[in-house]
């Protein structure tokens, strides 16, 4: 039998570097997401990329920028987007496939195209919205009902967040002296872990139950930042959730799908505190003009049985027979105090009661 032929590892190795070079000798622009991404101390950065299809991972490479450009990319891609690059982001980079023998294949990236990663977001926001209307959950939180006097808040924040301070100040600080009672639940904020972090937080709530609402604080950041918010099992979370769910995201020129799906939301925090500190007064007022109208209608009541009182005493005194007795007029009883008014059933020796205005006197008939 002839002996097969052989290769060693390294000849094997040179081969595909050189079809891999062969068959892709230029800089190409690939799109793919940061599976991860990591700056070394030497100044290089990182990255595995990816490309999965309907849920499931498809490709994935190793990538690198080295350190002579490094510094001055992230500097373009932090100014143009407002973030840092970050796992889970869709990146479109120019790239030069290279094979080494020792590493195996690596891509390295000279540019990345900021505009569509932001763009990619926004596709991304677009299909989550289209979904959520589809299934429905849209307005399904806007159906509950608000508490009359909602005190009891639970506080969906990083426990240091400025965000999260502002608004507790501003909440205990109102002009009116009302009292709430809030309780944080911790969760991340930002980033990749930040929804399931902020889903996590929502069940604690429901099942701890007790509060009137539920509130997810976040302060301002760039648009990747809060991106996070744009999550299609977040917003599924606080669809469903069992007490209105109030978010404040981010600043004015932000509108994310978390905000769509909530029960009511505002701009900050401090709006926010503002939002429960005036439907407290609201109801306050309301119950006052409510207090003062029913004290009005009782004072026009009893004004009302006052007069009709006044007029019964006044027939009363029309009718009694003592203001006749002072007009020259006497009153004749019989012996059991019965008003005699004829002659005819009187008899003599018989004793009556004459009484007149000023007195009374007893006489006995004797004709």
């Amino acid at each position: 039998m002839k002996e097969k032929e052989r290769l060693s590892l390294l000849e094997l190795q040179e081969i595909i570097r050189d079809g891999v070079e062969s068959a892709v000798p230029d800089k190409l622009w690939v799109r793919a997401e940061v599976a991860s991404i990591q700056a070394k101390s030497n100044g290089h950065c990182y990255l595995e990329l990816s490309e999965s299809k309907e849920g499931r991972l498809v490709a994935k490479a190793r990538a690198v920028i080295w350190k002579s450009i490094w510094f001055s990319l992230r500097k373009y891609f932090v100014e143009a987007t407002g973030s840092e690059l970050a796992t889970g982001m869709q990146i479109l980079a120019r790239v030069q496939a290279s094979y080494s023998e020792l590493y195996g294949l690596t891509l390295v990236i000279d540019e990345i195209e900021p505009e569509f990663t932001l763009g990619a977001a926004e596709r991304e926001k677009r299909k989550t919205i289209e979904r959520l209307e589809k299934e429905g959950l849209t307005d399904k939180q806007k159906e509950l009902e608000l508490a009359d006097l909602p005190y009891a808040l639970a506080v969906v924040s990083a426990p240091d967040a400025a965000g999260f301070g502002d608004f507790c100040r501003h909440l205990e600080d109102n002009e009116y002296g009302f009292r709430f009672k809030v309780s944080l639940f911790p969760a991340t904020m930002q980033g990749e872990s930040a929804p399931e972090s902020i889903v996590d937080a929502l069940q604690q709530i429901e099942a701890k139950g007790g509060y009137d609402a539920a509130l997810i604080l976040r302060g301002g950041g760039s648009v990747l930042d809060l991106t996070c918010f744009d999550d299609y099992g977040l917003a599924f979370a606080i669809a469903n959730c069992g007490i209105p769910v109030f978010t404040a995201i981010g600043h004015d020129r932000d509108y994310h799908v978390a905000d769509m799906v909530a029960h009511d939301f505002v701009k900050t925090p401090t709006a926010l505190a503002d939002l429960f500190i005036d439907c407290i007064a609201a109801e306050d007022e309301r119950i006052s003009n409510f207090s003062n109208r029913l004290r009005m209608a009782l004072a026009t009541k009893i004004s009302a049985m006052e007069n009709v009182l006044s007029m019964l005493e006044q027939r009363i005194k029309a009718n009694d027979p003592r203001n006749i007795l002072t007009r020259g007029f006497s009153l004749v009883t019989d012996e059991k105090g019965v008003v005699v008014n004829s002659a005819a059933k009187l008899h003599r020796g018989q004793q009556l009661s004459i009484l007149f205005a000023d007195g009374s006197v007893k006489v006995e008939i004797i004709e």
